[in-house]
């Protein structure tokens, strides 16, 4: 979701031969077009079958996918984007990724097989797979295929959510699931809705979830000028943050402009055109109320 520099585009180490992902070091958004480069798209269905392959989580609606590092959780990692998001966050600067018909399909198994040709790279990076979105639980069935594959051969398993979908990941899943990017929009009701056009308490359902299943939680806190920066809104975040036993560590992300290019090409309304990022001394701010609940705060 909220940033990375590395495409799906391999570079050879010219030691191994196997590909070396570059570090993403900074904020950024996720670069376009990464698309699906060496997975099989599936363009061959008649509609019946698409329809029937997606309920039963065979096929996958895809944004993209890409290869990065020290970005979607530890070491280095395949995160897949899929398409469908029931929120429609102001600041989204992926909103090609809010509709299930804007993505590609793709055999699930395809996404498996990608999957474990990097196992190798998993295990000396301390890395694995992330299922991302859009909001990956609109495709319920996919993920547990994905993650099944996964923990049957060892590979850390990560998702990131919104949570507002929460109750579709099973408590069967939640076995199967070592991290979880909750992404925390505010802490209370009134901006929350305004923020994403949903309610809040899903997402702290799944945060209860989460903490039961003893899944490892790191919160996800975008700060938007004028919109979630307010001094109470932070501390509420900040408190439902520690509130999470299980939460190791909080990514308090910058607010930016690169995703209004694609609301313009899509013909959607953007309110926040004129919203300028934060400045670093506001995001430090922002960091501080964190760290003072003992958070890590990155």
């Amino acid at each position: 979701m909220p940033r990375s520099r590395v495409t799906s585009n391999p570079n050879v180490d010219g030691v191994s031969g196997e590909y070396a992902p570059a570090r993403a070091d900074h904020d950024t958004a996720r670069l376009p077009g990464a698309g699906l480069a060496g997975i099989d798209a599936a363009t061959e269905l008649e509609r019946a079958e698409q329809a029937r392959a997606l309920h039963m989580g065979e096929l996958a609606s895809v944004h993209s996918w890409e290869l990065v590092t020290a970005v979607d959780g530890p070491g280095t990692r395949m995160t897949v984007f899929f398409s469908g998001c029931p929120l429609r966050c102001l600041y989204c600067h992926n909103p090609d990724t809010m509709e299930m018909r804007r993505g590609q399909m793709v055999p699930t198994s395809e996404l498996i097989d990608r999957m474990l040709r990097y196992q190798r790279i998993f295990e000396r990076t301390s890395g694995g797979i992330t299922l991302s979105g859009g909001e990956p639980l609109m495709q319920p069935r996919v993920i547990d295929r994905m993650l099944t594959a996964a923990k049957a051969v060892g590979i850390h398993t990560a998702i990131d959510t919104s949570g507002n979908l929460g109750w579709r990941c099973t408590d069967a899943m939640l076995e199967k699931l070592d991290l979880c990017l909750l992404d925390i929009k505010s802490g209370d009701e009134e901006t929350y809705h305004r923020v994403t056009g949903r309610d809040l308490a899903p997402t702290l359902d799944f945060a209860q979830r989460l903490e039961a299943a003893q899944v490892d939680v790191w919160v996800r806190f975008v700060l938007v000028p004028g919109l979630t920066d307010f001094p109470d809104n932070i501390d509420r975040v900040a408190d439902l943050a520690a509130g999470i036993a299980t939460c190791r560590r909080v990514e308090v992300l910058p607010f930016h402009q690169m995703g209004r290019d694609k609301w313009e090409t899509l013909g959607m309304n953007y309110q926040l055109a004129d919203v300028e990022p934060p400045s670093a001394e506001q995001t430090e701010a922002a960091r501080a109320i964190f760290r003072h609940r003992g958070l890590v705060v990155h």
